[in-house]
């Protein structure tokens, strides 16, 4: 199993004094060096955070896989097209919303996902949907023919109940059999952890795992590359 650093809160950071530091592209150089395998980063329409200038320099410079999530809107669509990164993972987004809060709904927007998918695709980006572990959902990520989905493991991270996390990863695991019987790539993320993490290792089928808040979190104690090499010594 793989890891993806997603190094979006470091340009939080940053922007919170809007100054220069802490750089992100630098950040992920880092964790690229401790053992990542990817690097995620998620440009909003507010630019929170992430900006095109930290997708250029991100796509000149790092040598693993550039995942950037955007809303499927023709503003996103034209960025990726110029920027082209390895991978475009759609995403919804609300302005009120602090982080992304769970997957995209694809049943009932799947019309209008069709196109932008197939135009991504065209321009030689795979495409990923970030999706809650819903196996109806799944089934209509394959039928608009993504590469690649995401499942939500938001809701097994913040249970606060035994029983409500164990069904919550019962969800996980069925909706991941699920999309790798369809023929799907299976990668997971939202609110995963040096703690919560040991179940979700075990989904044979889950091949990458996008990890973010935690890994800076750590990273502002013990510096970046400790915090990488821990989370990828817990992962392999």
């Amino acid at each position: 199993m793989k890891l993806a650093i997603n190094v979006d809160h470091y340009a939080t950071i940053r922007e919170a004094r809007r100054s220069t530091e802490p750089e992100p592209v630098l950040a992920a150089l880092l964790a690229e060096q401790a053992g990542a395998e990817g690097i995620v980063c998620h440009i909003r329409s507010d630019r929170r955070h992430i900006t095109e200038r930290d997708l250029r320099h991100l796509r000149g410079t790092i040598k693993t896989t550039l995942n950037i999530e955007m809303a499927a809107t023709e503003e996103m669509k034209a960025i990726a097209r110029e920027i082209r990164p390895d991978v475009v993972s759609l995403v919804p987004e609300r302005p009120e919303e602090l982080t992304t809060e769970g997957g995209l709904d694809v049943i009932t927007h799947q019309a209008h996902l069709g196109p932008h998918i197939r135009e991504l695709q065209e321009a030689g980006i795979r495409v990923s949907i970030f999706v809650d572990p819903d196996t109806e959902q799944i089934a209509v990520c394959h039928k608009l023919g993504v590469d690649m989905i995401e499942i939500n493991t938001g809701a097994y991270a913040d249970a606060e109940s035994e029983a409500d996390r164990d069904k919550a990863l019962e969800d996980i695991i069925r909706s991941a059999r699920r999309g790798d019987e369809l023929g799907l790539r299976i990668h997971a993320g939202h609110g995963l952890d040096y703690h919560n993490l040991q179940p979700i290792l075990e989904i044979e089928e889950i091949e990458e795992l996008s990890i973010g808040f935690s890994i800076v979190a750590r990273s502002a104690i013990v510096g970046i590359d400790l915090a990488v090499r821990e989370m990828v010594s817990l992962i392999s």
